[in-house]
């Protein structure tokens, strides 16, 4: 940790619900009253509902700088990693059991990858227009074998993740045979595991716009993660490894900020600071050269994308997202459910953002090297820490766009789907009569009613 003191009926099934998917965005339902159908909404893709088509110049400058991109390639990536996520949730929840991962490549991320362990899949992956790749284990049997090491794992073998493109568990050990003992005394089959030696343990980052400096009052510096709300008070997410229930903070400028009110770590990496009155939450993180970066929802990215940091010590990064659902060793204890990234930071970054485009993606947990000659780090994802804490993400007003509502003088559609609520994959509601399945993990906004957004739900 850095310290800084201070089957062929599923694949019929998979093509029906895409196409059904296609349907709703363009045809009309019967109203619930039976007065004939309403007009349908007109539903917006992808990389509008993330607000990949009007990403900002410090953003696409950063991606150009750090990954090498040009501007029209930064533009092209953001909007493809859009649309490949919404793809893959919908063949995820087609394909169940048989699901092993998916994942983007090259410049532009214009390509994506399905994996399944049945071979009936793949005709139905490929009608999507993305590539299929039949494996032989599924993610579900490499997550629950990494949740068996993770309950045995000790410092010398502090990484453990999916590697989705290798279909293998990867364990980086520290110590020669640390990894071997690992998998022996846990009973996890060798074959599901791939063991990597490294030099370098992970550790916290340790040193209202996401990026900033704050300092505990019990001395140490981290960063601000994200603004959010609870009812009327202001503050901000961080990790939890910065400070404890009771912790006094104070600003970038050594005035008076607030309070940690909760803190989660080890287990997770979380935690919710409250604002006094001279604070205010807005819906930026601190970009290059101190250029505010918008931030329009939380809906997290697939392996693959880019995704950028900001951070008290080293500012402006960028990179792309590894594996998510990793579990990490520090000193202090096992952490799970973090996301590895290819992101440099050091000391005192601790706590700020992670984004993909303006999607906020998670808070910086710890890490492995330096900005100068690489590392790796890993982000707690914001979505639980929201949902844990009763948060509300500080979000842009930018135009919702057109609406699935009610004409004037009617009441708006009821169900179970409320605005502000984190709804995880795989969860469903109602909205208007339909019933709706969440595609993607999102903290849901006005605008993001279920049939305006088939990137997040697709109808049941």
């Amino acid at each position: 940790m850095l310290r800084r003191h201070a089957r062929a009926a599923c694949t019929a099934f998979v093509a029906a619900g895409l196409a059904l998917a296609g349907l709703q965005a363009g045809t009309a339902a019967a109203a619930p009253d039976g007065r004939g159908p309403h007009p349908a909404p007109t539903a917006r893709t992808a990389a509008q509902t993330l607000g990949a088509d009007s990403a900002q110049p410090e953003l696409l400058d950063a991606m150009r700088r750090d990954l090498g991109l040009t501007r029209s390639q930064a533009v092209a990536r953001l909007a493809n990693e859009a649309e490949a996520g919404a793809t893959a949730a919908r063949l995820r929840q087609g394909i169940g059991a048989a699901f092993a991962g998916a994942w983007v490549d090259g410049a532009e991320a214009a390509t994506l990858t399905v994996a399944t362990t049945r071979a009936a899949d793949a005709a139905a992956i490929r009608a999507t227009g993305a590539r299929a790749r039949v494996v032989t284990h599924s993610l579900t049997a490499l997550e629950g074998a990494r949740q068996r090491l993770d309950r045995a794992a000790g410092a010398d073998a502090p990484v453990r993740y999916v590697d989705v493109r290798a279909n293998v568990l990867v364990v980086e050990e520290t110590r020669a045979g640390a990894g071997a003992r690992l998998v022996r005394s846990t009973g996890v089959p060798s074959a599901l595991v791939r063991v990597v030696r490294t030099g370098e343990a992970p550790r916290p980052l340790y040193d209202i716009r996401g990026g900033d400096a704050y300092y505990m009052g019990g001395g140490g510096r981290c960063s601000v993660g994200f603004a959010v709300t609870r009812g009327t008070t202001q503050g901000f997410a961080t990790a939890g490894h910065c400070g404890r229930a009771g912790t006094t903070t104070s600003g970038f400028n050594q005035v008076a900020q607030g309070s940690f009110q909760a803190s989660t770590f080890p287990g997770n990496d979380m935690a919710w600071v409250a604002a006094n009155t001279n604070w205010t939450s807005t819906p930026y993180v601190k970009g290059s050269g101190g250029a505010n970066v918008q931030v329009t929802g939380s809906v997290l990215q697939p392996v693959g994308s880019s995704v950028c940091r900001s951070g008290s010590t080293t500012g402006w990064h960028c990179g792309t997202v590894q594996q998510h659902n990793t579990s990490v060793t520090y000193p202090e204890g096992t952490i799970s459910g973090v996301t590895r990234t290819t992101v440099c930071a050091e000391p005192g970054d601790s706590g700020g953002s992670y984004i993909s485009g303006s999607q906020a993606q998670g808070v910086t947990s710890g890490g492995s090297g330096n900005c100068s000659s690489g590392g790796t780090t890993f982000f707690q994802p914001l979505n639980p820490l929201l949902q844990n804490y009763g948060l509300t993400l500080r979000t842009t007003g930018t135009d919702p766009g057109p609406g699935p509502g009610p004409g004037p003088g009617e009441p708006e559609p009821g169900g179970t789907w409320a605005a502000g609520k984190v709804y995880a994959a795989g969860d469903v509601v109602t909205y208007g009569g339909a019933s709706y399945r969440c595609l993607q993990g999102h903290q849901a906004q006005a605008g993001w009613q279920p049939p305006n957004v088939p990137a997040l739900w697709q109808r049941l």
